[in-house]
């Protein structure tokens, strides 16, 4: 038996949690499967549901699936050893693929729609973390960015305001939490105090 963190076949494969976050998938789920040869195609046993908040982290529903496997998989057993644990061939329909997380796509394209944008770093966060670029004191720094919220900025793409409100393709994101580059995580409050006057534009 394994356990996965994906409501299959949706997201087999190696980042299921990140890949569900960073698609804007609404919900997601644990499954209590039989291995088999195939990529995470076994037959599943038992199904624990759960839903993806609009602002959730790929870390928070990493959190809470584990508590949810934990009791998932004691259950699946003593149903194992009751001879009452059924299980049922996953649909051929609806099959995707959760390929591991590249470094190059962890660097933000402000070009990108805001919801793009907020979805990527929803899912990089804690790790391996979405990142872009800034001006601080005139040496290029490089800025994880944690925590964000759909937010609104008619301007160029990559634009910021003193907010932390940064100009997507379409819309904006508004980032709450940052890791700045030797740092550890801080809001964004603490982040402004120390930056100093922030450059125009990310890069």
């Amino acid at each position: 038996l394994n356990l996965h963190g994906s409501l299959l076949p949706r997201w087999r494969g190696a980042a299921p949690i990140q890949r569900a976050v960073m698609a804007g998938d609404k919900r997601t789920g644990i499954m209590v499967m039989q291995m088999d040869e195939g990529l995470d195609t076994g037959a599943v046993g038992l199904i624990e549901e759960m839903p993806i908040g609009p602002d959730t982290t790929a870390g928070e529903v990493h959190d809470k699936m584990m508590l949810l496997g934990a009791d998932l998989i004691g259950r699946a057993l003593a149903a194992l050893e009751r001879g009452s644990l059924d299980f049922t061939p996953q649909p051929a329909e609806g099959v995707t693929y959760a390929a591991k997380i590249d470094k190059a796509e962890a660097r933000i394209d402000w070009s990108k729609p805001a919801s793009d944008v907020h979805n990527l770093i929803r899912g990089l966060s804690p790790f391996p973390g979405a990142w872009f670029e800034l001006s601080l004191n005139g040496t290029p720094t490089r800025i994880k960015a944690l925590r964000s919220t759909l937010a609104d900025a008619p301007a160029a793409p990559g634009t910021i305001l003193p907010d932390l409100t940064i100009a997507c393709g379409t819309g904006a994101i508004r980032l709450t939490a940052v890791q700045r580059e030797g740092k550890g995580p801080m809001d964004a409050s603490t982040f402004l105090r120390g930056a100093g006057a922030l450059p125009p534009v990310a890069n």
